[in-house]
């Protein structure tokens, strides 16, 4: 029987956003109050506050493995960094091609990098490969290296999906495009550049730049447990990229602007306490071993279908389809919002529009399905008990 006293919320929407943890909160505060200065004046207010920045670079430095501070590039939001990474590799490219630069992507890429691609292609500026994924959410790498070409300038894949967890072969992609590199010559032996949008990837799964082979990468404050309205893109030094923005000479030229010193602040702090928790396995698979628990039960659930491989995803991620259920989706978020449940039907970007997932039609082809789909999403505090309650309330209102 379960215990009568329920939490007000039961939050389970974590690949959205996680709250921010105490000490991040603690680390940002005085630079809201007496260390307010502006971290580009040469007064003494203004060093403090350049310090905390250099500070804050240096701790994404070591959370990435990155070579150097110029190698980390703090943005508005991992969406800024997306757009930065992907539009100013071709931006660049223009300047050294005579032809069009062509972009190698996927279909289930988040839309801050999907948008950009598709704006280039639309204002004729670059030619673009969608490459189609499995059942589970994967490429075909077979489909990828046939994709290539002497005028690919950038690969851009997202680590982890935001939907349905799903893991790409990051390592192995870098591989391939290092081969392929290696048959190149002249002004297009450098590319492609590989870039990855790590933001859902960062808290979970392996970050160092070395290991994966990565050229540039997005990360964002608020998915691991930092403030929002903080991103950052590692651009791996040698990588021709151009900023989208003037005006300014921060963030070495490639993002002008003022910077937001304690959303900075917070942001390292966050990386540091992220790379420590992980640190300790026992954190990621006691994550895990709920989130089985969890597709366990409702796989039971009559007309309950998995979204993505069961196996091959986020520790923290479950996304499931409620088969039938097409028509009366809002109702059943509707009840559950009023039962204190949060979870989404998918990414939060996408969720006022009540559109399909695109993610899931690609996974799926079934359009019913894509509106039909539920992701629950878990944190560093889920416990068994609020499951237990988020099952309980998800067959009461599924009755």
């Amino acid at each position: 029987m379960l215990d009568k006293m329920e939490p007000e919320n039961i939050f389970l929407d974590y690949a959205s956003t996680t709250p921010i943890d105490a000490e991040v909160l603690s680390a940002m505060e005085p630079y809201f109050k007496e260390k307010f200065g502006n971290p580009n004046s040469l007064h003494l207010m203004g060093q403090e506050a350049r310090r905390a920045v250099d500070n804050a670079r240096e701790q994404i430095k070591i959370f990435l493995n990155a070579s150097s501070l110029r190698e980390i590039f703090f943005t508005g939001s991992a969406t800024e960094a997306n757009n930065l990474a992907i539009s100013g590799v071709v931006k660049a490219a223009k300047l050294r091609l005579a032809g069009l630069p062509h972009i190698i992507t996927t279909v289930i890429e988040h839309k801050s990098a999907l948008a950009p691609c598709q704006e280039l292609e639309k204002r004729g500026v670059a030619k673009i490969t969608y490459l189609k994924v499995s059942k589970d959410g994967f490429i075909d790498i077979n489909d990828f290296k046939q994709a290539l070409r002497p005028e690919t300038v950038l690969v851009s894949v997202m680590y982890a999906n935001n939907e349905i967890g799903a893991i790409q072969p990051i390592a192995e992609i870098s591989e391939i495009i290092k081969e392929y590199r290696k048959n190149k010559t002249g002004i297009r032996e450098k590319t492609p550049f590989f870039h990855s949008d790590a933001c859902q990837a960062a808290g979970y799964l392996e970050m160092d730049v070395e290991k994966l082979g990565v050229d540039l990468m997005t990360i964002s404050g608020h998915k691991i447990y930092g403030p929002k309205g903080i991103g950052a893109l590692y651009v791996r030094e040698g990588v021709e990229i151009q900023p989208l923005a003037y005006g300014g000479e921060q963030e070495y030229g490639m993002r002008p602007g003022t910077e937001g010193v304690p959303l900075i602040v917070g942001f390292g702090r966050a990386a540091e306490i992220t790379a420590k928790w992980k640190s300790d396995k026992n954190n990621t698979e006691k994550i895990s071993k709920l989130r089985d628990y969890l597709i366990e039960k409702l796989l039971k659930i009559p007309k309950v279908q998995l979204n993505g491989s069961r196996e091959n995803r986020l520790p923290n991620n479950v996304n499931i389809a409620l088969i039938g259920r097409d028509n009366d989706m809002d109702f059943l978020l509707i009840s559950l919002f009023e039962k204190g449940i949060c979870v989404s039907s998918g990414a939060a970007c996408g969720a006022r529009g009540r559109e399909p997932s695109y993610v899931i039609f690609a996974v799926s082809r079934d359009r019913k399905r894509a509106v039909s789909s539920l992701r629950v999403t878990l944190g560093r505090k889920t416990s068994k008990k609020e499951i237990d309650l988020f099952l309980e309330k998800l067959i009461g209102t599924l009755a």
